[in-house]
């Protein structure tokens, strides 16, 4: 799954030495003695402020041991990392086992983060737990880098993420050449400097992590929002949960159906699609356009531009080179902001074309490509989706067949089938099983749960939300179709905010069959 970065407003890791766990300061009142009144603390505009009430939950998750249920609390105090959470934010730290079929065994420490609610106690619903895809995005650095898309459900919900396991400050996977590494060495490294912990990072060991953080938090029910990635913990969360389903919104879903090399060919014919409405847009729209007339002239000079790039690659800047693998991953960067990605686009691919620039594309450039080998990766995210990705799949085919899947792909996409067919050896040589081919996400008796999806998505179709809505199964899940171009619709598109919020702040599921207007209607 190729989302790992902020889309539009769509939406540095912790370090492990970088936590530091300290008691929590609870709301003092202080009597002075000799004093007419009481001191209260006061809020920004000089108001009194209201003492926090915390909320406890009466259902712990069954089969684990009391020293990490009842025996728990989480400890918020202020983050030391990143800069960005310095302020206004809380941070802790929660014991969950490495391994859940050994409860009582060896522990991993998972980091959180919080934005409090601002909203009064009476009205106040819970934690909305967070998680924005990937796999491997540090949720720990995003809630801050996302707030604004998810601000205007502070007067209702603390707002809280977490770095999954393998990412980030939790457990973090390690594949590079030595053990503080954060690149990609290959399986061999990543069953040498972690070998313990592959087997621990899938989506379902995530999800039971979740029930346990829920817990913490003091909600009966998990309130949660998943983007791409996040819809399979979420709809997994359910599988595993049905009972402690809250208000979980499902947005930009990944297929439950499909296995990893058929979702590289869906993928690729998705972001094909999305790249030719670009085109017909350039050619009808902007002068001069770097595709040309339309969809078959700007594959074929796509091709040609990669061919290029192949024999010589392009300076990106910072000693960077843009060639054909990143010239992919770039494009459908741009591709999945939507229509506010298309003017960018053109202008990127003209520097590129005209001036052999690669700087205004390579911005847009996924960490696989070699636009970023040059340097080492900020965090390791990369090595984490990897490493999460290959929990999850138990897709270990021959040679032969992933010769064929490779074809498959290729064949589906002029300009990106190329880039994307690599995915299919992404777990080949993995030195672990994976979970299963594709995942359960039947959950019978939970409460509804809202699934969102575009109809104009380029790196997770709508075909997957339909799918999605329709796996939870009759009565729980629910599908509502945003006409929108770009990975993900909120809050970008106003009628969707309006029934996700109306969703996550009464329980109310939009009818069924809802269908929000926007830049393809």
């Amino acid at each position: 799954m190729r989302e790992e970065r902020p889309v539009r407003s769509r939406g540095t890791g912790l370090s492990v030495g970088g936590w530091i766990i300290a008691v929590g300061f609870p709301v003092v009142v202080l009597a002075v003695i000799g004093a007419v009144g009481t001191w209260f603390p006061h809020d920004a505009s000089g108001r009194r402020a209201e003492p926090r009430t915390e909320f406890t939950a009466s259902n712990p998750p069954a089969g684990l041991p009391a020293a990490l249920t009842t025996g728990q609390h989480l400890r918020w105090s202020r983050c030391a990392s990143p800069p960005a959470a310095r302020t206004g934010y809380d941070c802790a730290t929660m014991k969950a086992p490495l391994d859940y079929r050994k409860p009582d065994g060896r522990t991993i420490d998972v980091a959180l983060i919080r934005r409090k609610a601002t909203g009064p106690n009476a009205r106040r619903i819970g934690s909305l737990v967070l998680n924005f895809g990937g796999p491997g995005v540090s949720g720990v650095r995003g809630l801050p880098e996302r707030l604004g898309q998810y601000e205007s459900l502070l007067d209702r919900y603390d707002l809280v993420s977490f770095d999954p396991r393998g990412v980030g400050a939790t457990m973090p996977v390690r594949c590079g050449k030595t053990a503080d590494d954060t690149g990609y060495d290959g399986a061999d490294a990543c069953a040498e400097r972690s070998g313990a912990l592959l087997p621990h990072v899938g989506t379902s060991h995530t999800a039971r992590d979740l029930d346990l953080m829920r817990y913490l938090l003091g909600d009966e029910r998990l309130h949660y929002f998943g983007v791409s990635y996040g819809t399979a913990l979420g709809a997994v969360y359910a599988h595993l949960y049905p009972s402690h389903v809250g208000r979980l919104v499902l947005e930009a879903p990944v297929d439950p159906t499909e296995d990893l090399a058929e979702e590289q060919v869906t993928q690729a014919k998705a972001v094909q699609a999305a790249f030719d409405r670009f085109a017909a847009h350039c050619a009808a729209r902007i002068r001069p356009c770097p595709t040309g007339d339309g969809p078959r002239e700007a594959a074929r000079r796509m091709a040609r531009l990669a061919d290029r790039l192949e024999k010589k690659p392009a300076p990106a800047g910072g000693g960077r080179k843009l060639d054909a693998d990143d010239l992919a991953y770039a494009v459908s960067g741009h591709l999945a902001l939507g229509t506010d990605g298309w003017s960018p686009l053109a202008e990127a691919l003209t520097a590129l074309i005209d001036h052999n620039d690669g700087g205004p594309l390579s911005e847009g450039a996924d960490d696989t490509g070699s636009a970023d080998r040059a340097a080492a990766p900020r965090d390791n995210s990369r090595v984490a989706r990897t490493a999460i990705t290959c929990a999850d799949s138990s897709l270990r085919s021959g040679f032969e067949r992933l010769a064929e899947d490779e074809a498959r792909v290729e064949a589906a996409s002029p300009v990106f089938g190329a880039a994307w067919s690599t995915g299919v050896y992404l777990c080949y040589g993995w030195p672990f099983d994976g979970e299963s081919a594709t995942r359960r996400v039947d959950a019978p008796g939970a409460a509804p749960v809202l699934v969102v999806g575009g109809t104009g998505d380029p790196i997770t179709p709508y075909s997957g939300a339909r799918h999605m809505a329709r796996a939870l199964g009759d009565g729980v899940g629910v599908l509502l179709t945003a006409e929108e171009e770009g990975h993900g619709t909120y809050p970008q598109n106003r009628c969707v905010v309006e029934k996700v919020d109306r969703y996550l702040r009464t329980g109310r599921t939009p009818a069924p069959g809802s269908v929000c207007r926007g830049s393809m209607s």
